[in-house]
Parts: structure tokens; C-alpha cells; sequence
């Protein structure tokens, strides 16, 4: 059985992979810039140094996929009202129809296919998503990449 969930995960690794190459096809982007994207649609607004820490990337990187956001409008540079040095990148309107053309429908279909699962087998479920979540930031960290590092999401 362990074998076959194995063979399982990486076949949902690959539909994740061929989903956001469609996702990138589809929003004119490279991967680098949807994942970034993504980070962004996430949360309000975070600072590029935020971003650059979450990519696993550095500041000068982070500042050429900002630049590459902002020119094809999913993004916006604005100054932290708290720290005037300090600057955020919030997503624009086009990035949020973005988000509800791509990935809206996604979280919708998957809603109503968990829908079949009841509340004990959602936890077990959401235990297990965590579980593969660790290990595989964990294996991140082993082969040396920084971006195993991310902060966790809450909940």
C-alpha cells in the first residue's frame, strides 16, 4: 500500500508540474514568475525582501521578477507607509482575474470532490498533507536549496 500512495504522489506532483505550465502558458509567464505570483495572490501585500526569502532567491533575482510582474500588470511596487525604505508588492485587479480564471475553478472542483469525505477522514487527510508537506521541505533543505526554508502557512 505504501508503494502505491508513493506512485500516487508523484503522479499528483506531475499534474501539479503540468498544471502551473498550463497556468503559465495561459498568463503569458515563466515559472519563476507564477510561482512568485502565486506568493503574491497568497497575501495581501509582502515586501520584496519577503518575496525574495520565500522564492529562495536573491534581493537582484526578486527585483527582475518584479519588474517582469509590474510590466505585465499583475503586480504593483508601493512604499511601506511604516518604513519608507522598505517596499511592498501588492497584486493588482488583473492579477486577482488571473486568480479567479486559473485558480478559482480548481479550488472549486476540489471543494466538491472532498465533499465525498467525512470529517475524521478530512483530518486524516490534512494531517497527511502536512506530513508530505515537511518531508518534502525537508528533502528540500537536504539537497541545499534555500527555498525548503519557507514559513510555514497558518493553520
Amino acid at each position: 500500500m505504501i508503494r502505491e500512495v508513493a506512485a500516487e504522489i508523484r503522479l499528483l506532483q506531475q499534474s501539479f508540474d503540468a498544471f502551473d505550465e498550463a497556468a503559465a502558458a495561459r498568463l503569458r509567464l515563466n515559472r519563476t514568475d507564477l510561482r512568485a505570483l502565486d506568493i503574491i495572490l497568497g497575501r495581501q501585500a509582502l515586501t520584496a525582501g519577503d518575496l525574495a526569502a520565500a522564492l529562495g532567491m536573491s534581493p537582484a533575482a526578486t527585483t527582475t521578477v518584479i519588474d517582469r510582474l509590474e510590466r505585465a500588470g499583475f503586480v504593483v511596487r508601493t512604499r511601506d507607509t511604516g518604513n519608507r525604505r522598505r517596499v511592498m508588492v501588492e497584486p493588482t485587479d488583473t492579477a486577482r482575474a488571473a486568480e479567479r480564471d486559473v485558480y478559482l475553478p480548481v479550488g472549486t472542483v476540489g471543494a466538491k470532490a472532498l465533499r465525498r469525505y467525512d470529517e475524521n477522514q478530512l483530518a486524516t487527510i490534512l494531517d497527511f498533507l502536512r506530513t508530505a508537506r515537511r518531508v518534502q521541505q525537508d528533502q528540500t533543505v537536504r539537497l541545499g536549496s534555500p527555498a525548503g526554508t519557507r514559513e510555514e502557512p497558518p493553520g
